[in-house]
């Protein structure tokens, strides 16, 4: 099928209430705008280069969402364009990004990556590290960063009933978390499911899919 079919196939299965971010990393801007022709508007990079280009390349109503490790020596070059940002996974790329805002007067949307996988390089905090986090900017709240949600990745397996645990764990700690932080209205973004297991994701309550080689094919 062309990359319009399995969009608008892939849409069929998505329930209102979960948004698609398509991962767009490695694709050229004639696939990108493929997509974008056929109506999707929320479109998610992994690396800041390839990320700052595509932003200044591609239509201004684009949706840009940054999903890959942040270094700060790159903070400049995703927050101001990055609509959210997944994959903040240390207290300190936090405070830099909040740092950043502060000098040049941005905002940024933010997602605080949870490690719950099994293989040890997937990066993100513990589930308790994001708690004591949390609990800490309670008393201590960002000014120009705003804590939107939680992003996970389930070990990569053939093993559905540990994808199902691991998004079970995730879930259950968003739940919790934004039970707790009613302070901040906008913590209500659960990211997680890929191509692979989205199907699960959606079952066990995520808010936003991180899907790409379903509908642009494998990366050859």
């Amino acid at each position: 099928m062309s990359i319009k079919e399995e969009l608008l196939q892939l849409k069929k299965e998505i329930p209102s209430g979960v948004r698609l971010a398509l991962v767009s990393k490695f694709q050229d801007n004639d696939k990108i705008m493929e997509a974008y022709q056929a109506g999707q508007r929320i479109f998610a990079e992994s690396r800041p280069q390839e990320f700052e280009q595509k932003v200044l390349s591609l239509p201004n109503d684009i949706e840009w969402h940054f999903i890959g490790h942040l270094q700060s020596n790159k903070i400049k070059m995703v927050v101001p364009h990055a609509a959210l940002i997944h994959s903040v996974d240390t207290e300190k790329l936090l405070y830099e990004i909040e740092d950043y805002c502060l000098k040049n007067d941005f905002n940024a949307n933010v997602l605080l990556e949870i490690h719950v996988a099994k293989e040890e390089t997937k990066q993100g905090f513990t589930m308790k590290e994001a708690e004591e986090l949390l609990e800490k900017l309670r008393v201590e709240p960002l000014k120009k960063v705003k804590l939107c949600g939680i992003m996970g990745m389930a070990t990569l397996t053939s093993d559905n009933v540990e994808i199902q645990k691991e998004f079970t764990l995730l879930y259950s700690f968003f739940a919790r978390m934004k039970q707790r932080h009613l302070q901040w209205p906008e913590f209500k973004e659960l990211s997680m499911g890929m191509s692979e297991d989205y199907k699960y994701a959606i079952r066990l309550g995520s808010t936003i899919l991180r899907i790409g080689t379903k509908v642009f094919g494998e990366r050859v």
